[in-house]
């Protein structure tokens, strides 16, 4: 069995790397900084690991990437490169935001149609897809990262219907995490005002959920009830309270 995580230099990414290795997944490990790549193959003893340095903003590089590892019956996919990018609408860098939908939604649409497409013609896998706990709410100040994982999440739940009604045994998932202790504070200069998950114990539920089937994902009693309550008040109301929370998380 194989896996490929993409993001997988830290973070997340890296603790379903170590899980899944964990589980005998050999691994195809990608990211930007071959540097930490190379630091997690050298501690991952008990399976094969290969590493990938790619910056998949570049769409020509996703399609690469799928190229280089095609033949390798990728098993377990896991999209989990993207970042965030704190301001308001007219003030964050346009150039930061389309790097940012590429990454997020480009990267994500692309390896997720090339792999599916494969595991469909061999009727097994596993894809999940990273989003956020943000894709259930508008994110003011927080615009385009809180609307690309809403495409994220919309679109893998889209594809697990379509592939339960032509009952074909691939499964993919969302992950919509809350606050988890990863680099992503510092990348998107924001802080969280609520402690987050340790985000081992996110990998581990993340995978775990998955392989059973679970279309979006959850970790956390307190994510899971914030995601209750917010089909009671308005549109405009929870727009209200996201652009409250979001103002407090500026470094």
């Amino acid at each position: 069995m194989t896996a490929l995580i993409t993001g997988a230099s830290s973070g997340i990414g890296r603790d379903i790397a170590r899980y899944l290795a964990s589980l005998n997944y050999d691994l195809i490990l990608v990211a930007r900084r071959e540097d930490r790549l190379k630091e997690l193959q050298e501690d991952i003893k008990n399976v094969k690991v290969d590493i990938i340095s790619a910056d998949l903003s570049v769409r020509e590089n996703c399609f690469d990437l799928y190229e280089k590892t095609k033949d390798r019956n990728i098993d377990f996919l896991v999209n989990n490169a993207g970042f965030g990018a704190y301001g308001k609408f007219d003030t964050v860098p346009l150039e930061k935001e389309l790097q940012l939908i590429d990454t997020n939604i480009v990267a994500l649409h692309i390896l997720t149609k090339l792999y599916l497409k494969d595991m469909i013609k061999r009727n097994s896998g596993y894809i999940l897809n990273v989003g956020s706990a943000a894709a259930f709410l508008p994110g003011p100040t927080f615009s385009s990262y809180y609307a690309s994982k809403s495409y994220v999440v919309r679109l893998t739940q889209a594809i697990y219907e379509e592939l339960r009604r032509d009952k074909i045994n691939v499964k993919i998932s969302a992950l919509c995490p809350g606050p988890v202790k990863t680099e992503f504070n510092k990348v998107a200069n924001v802080g969280f005002a609520i402690s987050g998950l340790e985000s081992e114990d996110v990998a581990k539920y993340a995978v775990d959920k998955t392989i059973k089937g679970k279309m979006v994902i959850t970790p956390g009693m307190l994510m899971k009830f914030t995601k209750f309550i917010q089909r009671f008040p308005s549109e405009k109301m929870l727009t209200k309270i996201s652009y409250n929370v979001q103002h407090k998380r500026q470094s």
